[in-house]
């Protein structure tokens, strides 16, 4: 993370100068609600409710331009956490460039807050320490979930609030207020100090006849446990994994090195430390991210599947043997070692390019063998 300070007197030009984050919303606001609730402020370009793109139902935030920057700041000082359709909502300035927010820079983070404490007071109390950017309590359907992010314009800002009001009681309750950690760094951190002291131990890759006690039986050798589950479906069918809780730190990490790998009734155990939520989730983030990278590598348009391709085909006899239907923006033989694997993948501008192209392909000879040609699923860049 960078030390640096974004400069508070150019930090409009971070921003679309007149156009306003709108979040909190209910579902059923919509953009003749939210202009009617801010023409009063002055006169207003457009409104717009952000929607899903497939099924068209709000994300719970929009947006509202304004003709002239200064009712749009005349709004955000005098209307934020007004109500609307019953709900209050939150103000900021619309950040098209979300670098600032990306980087983490000037953000905090609070917790054991009371639930008393909404939206609308940790804006006042923090908002003596410099200018906020966007403040949020998390909340579900019980209320405060007790913890919340305040992002000030500048570091300064930041680490005044942080000086200031961490270890503050408010309302009877002591307060946290640290720097904000990114859940990949927050993450490391667990990992690195839960390797020196950790007693719970993941097995997986057992038999469908292992149960707690044959589990227990296996693991006890290293140390006394504390509690041994083997993890079984609805219909009480095991899942091929469970967890053992040793008493001490020395009893699970013995384990772990004498019992990883080893074989058990044909099957290979993997013995490991047991990941906390927090691993596993930022885990399922670096995957989803290499996902949606792959994805948005790929280029957009209608994909045909080919099967049964003869040895001979490679990307360039793929994509001349199905460019006469139409414009190819992808052709590929998936290979392996060199060798073709025997099917791949034409991807088409249009749906009507595609099922021409399987209609006419599917089953004629290639090479010295039948293809086996079928439609894919369109891709589609929203």
């Amino acid at each position: 993370m960078g030390s640096g300070e974004p400069n508070p007197a150019g930090k409009k030009k971070k921003y679309l100068k007149a156009a306003l984050y709108v979040g909190d919303l209910d579902p059923d606001v919509t953009e003749d609600m939210l202009y009617k609730k801010f023409r009063p402020a002055g006169p207003l370009r457009f409104t717009r409710i952000c929607r899903d793109p497939v099924t068209r139902s709000p994300l719970g935030y929009g947006y509202v331009n304004f003709r002239f920057p200064a009712d749009a700041e005349w709004a955000l000082n005098t209307m934020n956490f007004d109500l609307i359709n019953g709900k209050p909502f939150r103000l900021m300035w619309s950040q098209p460039d979300d670098r600032l927010r990306k980087s983490g820079i000037g953000n905090i983070f609070i917790k054991n807050l009371d639930k008393s404490i909404d939206n609308r007071a940790l804006f006042y109390l923090f908002s003596a320490f410099g200018s906020i950017l966007s403040c949020k309590v998390v909340c579900d359907d019980n209320g405060s979930k007790g913890y919340a992010y305040v992002h000030f314009d500048s570091l300064a800002a930041a680490n005044r609030a942080i000086w200031h009001m961490n270890g503050v009681r408010l309302n009877n309750r002591q307060v946290y207020v640290g720097r904000f950690k990114f859940p990949e760094e927050r993450a490391a951190e667990v990992r690195t100090r839960d390797r020196a002291t950790f007693t719970n131990v993941f097995v997986k890759n057992f038999g469908d006849d292992m149960n707690d006690d044959k589990l227990k039986e296996l693991f006890s050798e290293y140390g006394p446990t504390e509690s041994v589950k083997v993890i079984r479906d609805a219909s009480g069918k095991s899942k091929g994994f469970g967890f053992v809780r040793y008493e001490t730190h020395e009893a699970a990490q013995k384990a772990v090195l004498d019992l990883h790998g080893k074989s058990i009734d044909g099957k290979v155990l993997y013995v490991g430390r047991a990941q906390k939520k927090i691993e596993r989730l930022a885990e399922l983030r670096r995957r989803f991210e290499r996902l949606r990278l792959k994805e948005k590598s790929r280029p957009p348009g209608v994909p045909i599947y080919i099967k049964n391709l003869d040895e001979t085909i490679d990307d360039e006899k793929l994509k001349e043997e199905f460019s006469s239907f139409g414009s190819i923006s992808r052709a590929k033989v998936m290979v392996e070692v060199g060798q073709g694997k025997g099917f791949g993948v034409v991807c088409f501008s249009s749906f009507e390019e595609a099922t021409k192209a399987v209609d006419e392909m599917n089953g004629r000879i290639v090479g010295s063998k039948p293809l086996q040609v079928t439609l894919g699923q369109a891709r589609r860049r929203w």
